[in-house]
Order: C-alpha cells, then sequence, then structure tokens
C-alpha cells in the first residue's frame, strides 16, 4: 500500500510540475467554457434571445433590491435601473425608432448613458454646458444629415412619467448574430477614427461567459464563485471599448457597476473608497499618473483585489502593484475591431508586463491562426519574397505585425467598419502563405516567448528607421519612462530635411518632484534613439490636464506631435533640446528657430 501511495503521489507532482510548466489545466478550461457558450448561443439563436437584454433582465428579477448602479450624485437597484431602461424603451418606441435602429449617445459618464443605450437614428445628448455647446455648433449638419437631436433635459420629466412594463420580444426577435449592439469608434492613431460595428454576439458572450465559468471573457474572483457580486469602479470614458464594455458586462453578469463622470487623478481613490469597489477599469496611462501622485498613507486603504484593463506599461506595472497592494492585474489586448483577444490575469511576477498568456495547447491550436510576419518599415507593407510572392513568417520568439488567419467559408471575425467598406476591405490581404489563403491585419507587433507569454512591441506606423536601425517607440518609451524623474514619455519619428528615414523624438514630462533633472545621463541611453528629446518643465499632474491625448485611450496623442515635427514655433511654449553634430555631441543643448533654419537649409546634420 506504501509503495501505490508512493506511485500517486508521485504521479500527482509529475502532473502538478507538467501544468505549472505548460498551463493544461488553464487551456481546458477555456476551451470547456468556450464550447459550453457555444450552446448556449446556438440554443438562443433559435429561441430568438440573442440581446443582452436578458441577461440584464434575468439578474434584476433576481436581485431587485441590490445596488446595480452606484453613482456620486445617488444609487440605482436593480429593479430601479430595470424600469428606467423600460421607459426609455417606451420613448425611444415613441420618437419612431424601430428594431435595428441605431442611437447616437452624446453624453458624459452616467446611469443614463448606461441604461439609455438602445438603438435608434436620432442623436441623445446630456451633459455640462460646455460639452452642449459643442454639439450645437454642428447642429445644423446634423440636422442636414437627418439625425434629430433630443436633449434629455427637455425630455427627462416624459420619460419618467412613462411605463415601466418591459417592451414585447417582437421588438427583440429581429436580433440576428450580425445585429449591431452598437458601434465602437477606433482612436485615430493610425488615421481617420472609424465606426466598428460591435455585433449583438458581443453583449450576448460576455452575459454567457459567467454562467460557462469563461473568466478570460469576464474577470471573476473568489466573490463571484461564492455568488456575491463584484463592484466595478469605472471611469472610463463610456463611449470607448474598454469603457463602454466594461459597463455592459458587468451589468448582463450581475455585477455592481460603480461609474464617475471622467477620470480625476485627485478624485480616483475617494470614489473607490466610498463605492466599496473590489474591481476597476483602467485605460492607457491613467495607472501612471495615479502612481506619479504623491504618496499617501491611504494608499492601500481600500477593498480593490483586482484591477481590469489594457495599455498598462511595463515601467508602471510593479511599482503600481506594490505601492497600492493590488493582488491581480488583469491585463487584456485587443483593438476596437476585436479580432485579437489576449488576456493576461497576472497575480505574481511570472506574466507581469504580459499583455495575455496562451499555454500549451492554445499554442499548437493557433500556430497556424495568429501569425508573425516581417514588414517593410518605409512602406508599413508586409515584406513578401521576390520570387514566390508570399510573406515572410518571423519565430514567435522575435516577433512582427501579426496577421489572424480568416477562414474562407464562414462569415469573417470582423464585420467591418460602418458604412465603410473602403477602409473594411484594407484590413485583409490575400496570398500571404498560399494561393487563396485571406489573413486580417492587425496592425499590431506582437512576440510570444517560449512560456506563452505575449508581449506588446509597437503599432503599425509607429516603428520608424533611422540609420539603418529599425526603431519601437514602444520599447525606446518603455527605457525613458524608467529613466529616474521622467513621468512619462512618448516616442515617436520625425522626418528632418536633408535626411533619410526618421529621426527618433520624445516628448518627455518632468516629474514635479525631480530636482536637479540629470539631463545629460539621458545621452547614456541607447545613443540610436535619443536623437531629438522635447523636455517640458511643466509639473507633471497640472501639464497631464492640458497636453493633447488621444480620445478615451487617456495616453498622449502623437498625431499633433508628428505635425509639429521639430518646428520651435509649434512648440506651445516647451523646451526643445537636440544633440548637434556641429557641436561636441556630448550633451542635450537648446534647439532654436536658428537650428531649425540651419537644417532646412542643410548646414547642419544629425
Amino acid at each position: 500500500m506504501a509503495t501505490i501511495a508512493a506511485g500517486i503521489a508521485a504521479t500527482a507532482a509529475g502532473l502538478t510540475y507538467l501544468d505549472g510548466r505548460y498551463h493544461i489545466r488553464q487551456d481546458l478550461k477555456m476551451t470547456r467554457a468556450k464550447g459550453k457558450g457555444a450552446k448556449m448561443f446556438q440554443k438562443a439563436i433559435q429561441e430568438k434571445r440573442i440581446s443582452p437584454y436578458y441577461f440584464f433582465e434575468k439578474h434584476a428579477q433576481a436581485q431587485p433590491s441590490e445596488e446595480c448602479i452606484w453613482w456620486r450624485g445617488g444609487s440605482y437597484t436593480w429593479n430601479a435601473a430595470y424600469t428606467r431602461a423600460n421607459q426609455y424603451a417606451h420613448f425611444f418606441l415613441s420618437q419612431g425608432v424601430k428594431p435595428n435602429d441605431l442611437v447616437s449617445l452624446f453624453m458624459i459618464n452616467s446611469p443614463d448613458f448606461v441604461l439609455a443605450h438602445r438603438r435608434s437614428q436620432l442623436m441623445f445628448a446630456d451633459g455640462p454646458d460646455e460639452l452642449l455647446e459643442r454639439l450645437d455648433t454642428v447642429q445644423d449638419n446634423l440636422l442636414a444629415s437627418g439625425v434629430r437631436i433630443v436633449k434629455l433635459s427637455s425630455v427627462r420629466g416624459e420619460i419618467e412619467a412613462l411605463p415601466t412594463t418591459r417592451p414585447p420580444d417582437e421588438f427583440r426577435a429581429a436580433v440576428t448574430p450580425s445585429s449591431a449592439f452598437g458601434l465602437f469608434y477606433t482612436s485615430g492613431t493610425t488615421g481617420l477614427p472609424k465606426a466598428c460595428i460591435v455585433p449583438a454576439t458581443a453583449g450576448f458572450m460576455h452575459g454567457a461567459s459567467r454562467e460557462c465559468g469563461f473568466a478570460y471573457v469576464t474577470p471573476t474572483s473568489d466573490n463571484a464563485a461564492l455568488g456575491r457580486p463584484e463592484r466595478y469602479y469605472d471611469c472610463m470614458p463610456l463611449y470607448h471599448g474598454t469603457g463602454g464594455i466594461s459597463a455592459m458586462t458587468q451589468l448582463v453578469t450581475g455585477q455592481t457597476l460603480c461609474i464617475a463622470p471622467k477620470f480625476s487623478t485627485s478624485r480616483f481613490w475617494d470614489d473607490v473608497r466610498a463605492s466599496r469597489a473590489t474591481w476597476f477599469v483602467y485605460v492607457g496611462e491613467t495607472l501612471r499618473y495615479l502612481l506619479a501622485a504623491s504618496p499617501s498613507p491611504l494608499d492601500k486603504a481600500h477593498s480593490v483585489r483586482a484591477i481590469y484593463g489594457n495599455g498598462l506599461r511595463p515601467d508602471v506595472w510593479v511599482p503600481f502593484r506594490e505601492r497600492f497592494g493590488i493582488e491581480t492585474i488583469h491585463e487584456f489586448f485587443n483593438s476596437t475591431e476585436g479580432i485579437l483577444p489576449l488576456d493576461n490575469p497576472a497575480r505574481g511576477d511570472f506574466r507581469a508586463h504580459s499583455v495575455g498568456h496562451h499555454g500549451f495547447l492554445s499554442r499548437w491550436r493557433f500556430r497556424n491562426v495568429l501569425v508573425p510576419v516581417a514588414i517593410d518599415a518605409e512602406t508599413g507593407d508586409i515584406a513578401r519574397d521576390a520570387k514566390t510572392g508570399f510573406a515572410t513568417r518571423v519565430p514567435y520568439e522575435v516577433g512582427g505585425e501579426i496577421l489572424v488567419r480568416q477562414p474562407p467559408t464562414v462569415t469573417p471575425a470582423f464585420p467591418g467598419y460602418f458604412k465603410n467598406e473602403e477602409e473594411t476591405i484594407k484590413k485583409y490581404v490575400y496570398d500571404v502563405f498560399r494561393k487563396g489563403d485571406c489573413y486580417y491585419r492587425t496592425g499590431d507587433a506582437l512576440r510570444r516567448d517560449t512560456d506563452g507569454r505575449w508581449f506588446f512591441l509597437d503599432r503599425l506606423g509607429d516603428t520608424f528607421r533611422w540609420k539603418g536601425e529599425n526603431v519601437s517607440t514602444a520599447e525606446v518609451s518603455e527605457v525613458l519612462g524608467r529613466y529616474p524623474g521622467v513621468s512619462e514619455a512618448t516616442v515617436y519619428g520625425v522626418s528632418l530635411p536633408g535626411h533619410d528615414g526618421k529621426a527618433g523624438m520624445a516628448a518627455v514630462y518632468i516629474n514635479s518632484e525631480a530636482s536637479n533633472f540629470d539631463y545629460k545621463g539621458l545621452l547614456n541611453l541607447n545613443r540610436y534613439f535619443v536623437i531629438i528629446i522635447m523636455l517640458t518643465l511643466l509639473p507633471f499632474d497640472t501639464h497631464i490636464n492640458t497636453r493633447p491625448v488621444t480620445p478615451g485611450l487617456i495616453s498622449l496623442d502623437k498625431v499633433p506631435l508628428k505635425k509639429a515635427g521639430v518646428d520651435p514655433a509649434q512648440m506651445n511654449g516647451d523646451l526643445l533640446f537636440w544633440i548637434s553634430e556641429n557641436g561636441k555631441g556630448d550633451e542635450y543643448v537648446p534647439f532654436a528657430s536658428i537650428d531649425f533654419e540651419s537644417l532646412q537649409a542643410g548646414r547642419a546634420k544629425l
């Protein structure tokens, strides 16, 4: 018996080792959950119950007196939220709304934004006067294009007097897998913003995720496993994919949604404590701003165990986790188009800094579905073999732009940009590795290491080439972000007169508490990418409220920076420094208008 027991123990230890190395259970759990979700989806199609409304309704009926939405101005129980949503439905019906119409919401974050999310051809507006004044300036153009504007302030009393009864199922029967749950616009960092269709299936799968135990779609924890609702604080813009879909997810999974009008460094932790949030949602550089704030004895005085979001930079990850006592950082990666979903619920250092993780089974399953390829840095096109015309596949460990294989016989995973077939077509490439194949271009470069961890490299168009070197702006930003005294660094390439390629330029924001900042020490960093640096001496905490940011992403907008280039006249008072080869080249010196004129005339070189 002792021998058998020892054998069982050894076998168990071996299986534990293999699972720890190859993450078999993780992959199997995800596969089972997806299979269960697919069965639920097929049943919903047959019963014509694809609309996420049914999940929201189920939770409202199961816990009517529990808190559904926390808000600074007051809270909504599930019953109150349910009845108000039904009132909005009756209001839209009275306005001529029909199934599969679209609605435009011009609003700040609020319970009304969440509960009024329906489909129509009118624009529903609410917010402070300065916001509505912006809408007034384009009102004539909207009316000319057939968009009718309704301001909530003028109809609130009418809505509150409407019936609270649920609209009949006939209004939701027309919802199909290809129906639009809504539209989310791309950020515009690589061109004009484009409207992405978020299919109704997305809302359904988020609702089904908790019932299927699919933690990669809806982050879960011990509370959720025990049937106790989590409380999610979401101050990210609800018009943005991360903020909006996170808010919707809580309503269709039975959690408590805690919202604020917008992100505020000074009010953030007060809101978190007041709302008793157990999770919060982040995007872009929000965690950097929170980390840059002065330390407080209340830094760990909160109930947050985990956070969920995207865009957390490596140099912020561990310092933020340690300072604020966060157990789990659930970083995910995806684009607005939703074609490359990766998840990384990290509880320690092993997965820190990565944007996703695949165990052995997932790596095998996606080996020819998610494929990194080489890109021509000058043109941005896929590098193809001169003889065969096929793309050059690169090792996962090296990384490149990720292409996603599209099955030829089913509906593409990306439903396309709304009424923009030309831009939709550009997202697909053909004859990539063999004649007749089709792949979706993500525009994002990533690598995956031998342990299955995915790491973000750069966005297509951000990488640039200078003096024979391909430069990743994301990698350089990370290096600069770790430099003592730097609160934030954004790197981009700029064209210079008389020079090939693009020179590296960085907008660097100095922490207000940094004294005697060592500008010369920056030269100890890799010289090929630190060519020109723009430094601002404005305190970081105040400057973040005035600098240009990419809407929704809460990160520095590179578009105006690239447009300004190295012209001192467009620096808006910021200081500009450079390394001039005409000088000693061992320090940064001020770059003035006379230097700009010398560059233009060819008298100065880099």
